[in-house]
């Protein structure tokens, strides 16, 4: 169970993940060694998954974001086990779901341009046949977004 310091620590680490060590202890009113241990015992227990640096699409000349639906007749499992496999090798696809409702998956790409989106559509209705309907939508502008998680209080 996580109590209010561990969840300053996670908000603070979502922030920023390079703050120092005695920084945090700092911010959470411990000294270095039990704060350490917090978050060791964080990370054990899989609060704290990867610490990573997020980098800036625009400057990496990959500002077109596509969100694309698809849908399918095959639900068994070695075919959802190959599409599985085929796009987890697709480093254009920043997230990958399966959906309930309208369409069956929904997945999130993101390339340089429509040139290059196009040369990803043709890679993954080649690689994985049985999709019958692939829709696309571009956004536009991206008003909001965040890779941190509303830390219950």
């Amino acid at each position: 169970m996580l109590d209010k310091t561990d969840r300053k620590l996670l908000r603070l680490l979502q922030q920023d993940c390079t703050l120092s060590l005695q920084n945090l202890a700092d911010a959470v009113n411990l000294t270095s060694t039990p704060c350490w241990k917090r978050l060791k015992h964080l990370e054990e227990e899989g609060y704290i998954t990867k610490r990573v640096a997020l980098l800036d699409k625009e400057k990496l000349g990959l500002g077109l974001t596509a969100f694309v639906m698809i849908k399918t007749q095959h639900h068994n499992s070695e075919w959802y086990c190959h599409f599985v496999e085929q796009v987890s090798y697709m480093p254009e696809i920043l997230a990958f779901y399966r959906m309930a409702g309208e369409y069956d998956y929904l997945i999130q790409v993101q390339v340089a341009d429509m040139k290059s989106y196009d040369a990803f559509y043709k890679r993954l209705v080649n690689a994985v046949k049985g999709l019958t309907d692939v829709t696309s939508s571009f956004a536009m502008e991206q008003i909001k977004y965040t890779t941190a998680l509303p830390v219950p209080e």
